[in-house]
């Protein structure tokens, strides 16, 4: 009996690692969801239309999904808080995979955009929850590498999916597209379900109360702003009485919000979120980097294939070079912030970005593709050394309890910056384009009249200034969360002692 019990205490460890190698592999899968659905739609678009009508809605296949996610993560967060991750990671996948079927089965366009949004309902508790997870797991010093794992693989998916999504549109059919979540997906909840053991100490009271009215009005008062937003200049113009209605709408709800956030025992967005300088300095500043983000992964691949003359794929690539730099630098960064500190770390690499995105207008016309591409490199890196600082160190600031509403608040600012963005940039580059070409066009029409041959050289110097006009947008952004890192975060984080 002596004998064998420094074996059993030994193997101990190596259970503890297997399984949470298992957890970490459930996560990786769960990540790669809900990137890829972000994106692997988008180049099946004609077949879908051309099987389901409703061409003139289409674009709400994605808007619909951002509005689901992005409303749901602060809720999503509260909940993990409150009954730990493990239940609302499995809810939250489940759904997806309900949505996922329901998708592939879907009958015409406006089921599959409902269909759509109850994926996104899942989303929302894939992001914010793994997220949570991965700080969870790992102690301070380990967590950028299980960070950049998911920055690998959120990186890898968003780029992989156009091209994933066209090989099953044009060799099987778009409905495949929906129905491969399936395989993946169960895999990732039996990895959870089986190796996912929070301790007995995390565990929270199924009968602590939960903000149902907060949820209710934080989901309306989103889902009208972002409507507005992501809609605005594209259905209907800014100043129509659609666009100032929803804006209106959208103001009276936020007052709403904070009327009931305030009476709430346990408030879905607590105060305290935007009252802690740390933790409102990154909300802000992830914002600022959701927004310029849009630059680069919207309007990059047009200015490549218009001004720089490139086929599909290989703009692509162009666009794909900062996924390289990105993780790589994101798992360096401990090696920086460890010497100078988080908010130091996150300003180096953001006011890096900024230089970067400024540099860009300065570009020749037409130029090489090895320009841009560079740009692109050092910009992935800049961004690495920014993002993973603050999201490690922000979440190093609160206990467990309070780490999935952190968390999901940091996501929340960062992908309503991502509409923002989408919506703003949009604009400037419409009126560049107007105002080179001397009329209403828009850069979609443009970057039709580009694939059918027919845009005069006019018109590619017009993309070009419109598509540097952004960059500049983005730049001043980077510059925004440099200065906000400057004056409200603090010099060091309050990090808490590990337990």
């Amino acid at each position: 009996m002596d004998d064998t019990r420094p074996a059993i205490r030994e193997s101990a460890p190596h259970r503890e690692t297997r399984r949470r190698g298992a957890v970490v592999a459930a996560l990786m899968l769960a990540m790669a969801l809900a990137a890829l659905d972000a994106t692997i739609v988008s180049t099946a678009v004609p077949q879908i239309v051309g099987d389901l009508g409703g061409f003139s809605v289409f674009s709400w296949l994605f808007s619909g999904y951002l509005l689901a996610v992005t409303v749901t993560l602060p809720l999503y967060g509260k909940l993990s808080d409150t009954f730990g991750r493990k239940p609302v990671l499995v809810a939250g996948a489940a759904l997806f995979l309900l949505g996922s079927l329901l998708c592939a089965v879907a009958w015409n366009m406006g089921a599959l955009i409902a269909f759509r949004i109850v994926q996104g309902l899942g989303g929302g508790a894939l992001q914010g929850t793994v997220q949570t997870l991965a700080a969870d797991l790992y102690p301070l010093e380990e967590r950028p590498k299980i960070q950049a794992r998911l920055s690998t693989v959120w990186a890898v998916a968003a780029v992989a999916g156009p091209g994933v999504g066209g090989v099953l549109a044009a060799y099987a059919d778009w409905r495949w597209i929906f129905l491969v979540n399936l395989p993946i997906g169960a895999v990732a909840l039996w990895l959870i379900a089986r190796h996912l053991h929070e301790p007995a100490r995390e565990a929270r009271s199924t009968r602590a109360r939960v903000d149902w009215a907060g949820a209710l009005a934080v989901f309306a008062c989103g889902g009208v702003l972002l409507t507005a937003l992501v809609q605005g200049g594209v259905a209907w113009a800014w100043l129509s009485a659609p666009s100032l209605g929803l804006f209106g709408a959208g103001l009276a709800l936020v007052a709403v919000v904070v009327l009931v956030e305030r009476r709430a025992a346990e408030p879905i967005i607590p105060g305290w979120v935007w009252r802690r300088r740390t933790i409102a300095a990154v909300n802000l500043a992830l914002g600022a980097l959701g927004l310029l983000m849009v630059a680069p992964t919207v309007f990059l691949p047009t200015y490549a294939q218009s001004v720089l003359g490139l086929a599909p794929v290989a703009a692509g690539f162009v666009l794909s070079v900062w996924t390289l730099s990105w993780p790589v630098s994101a798992a360096l960064s401990q090696h920086v912030y460890r010497r100078i500190g988080f908010r130091n770390t996150a300003m180096l690499g953001i006011g890096t970005a900024s230089l970067i995105l400024f540099a860009f207008p300065f570009l020749p016309y037409p130029g090489a593709a090895w320009q841009p591409t560079l740009l692109m490199l050092l910009l992935g890196a800049a961004l690495g050394l920014f993002q993973l600082p603050l999201i490690v160190g922000v979440q190093s600031t609160v206990g467990w309890a309070e780490r999935g509403t952190t968390t999901a608040s940091v996501l929340f600012c960062r992908q309503t910056g991502q509409t923002i963005g989408a919506a703003v940039f949009g604009a400037v580059a419409n009126r560049v384009l107007a105002s080179r070409l001397g009329g209403a066009n828009d850069l979609d029409s443009v970057t039709r009249a580009l694939s059918a041959g027919t845009a005069p050289e006019a018109t590619r110097r017009a993309i070009a200034d419109a598509v540097h006009a952004v960059y500049l947008g983005a730049g001043c952004a980077a510059a925004v969360a440099f200065v906000v890192l400057l004056v409200w975060a603090p010099r060091r984080f309050p990090v808490l002692e590990e337990q």
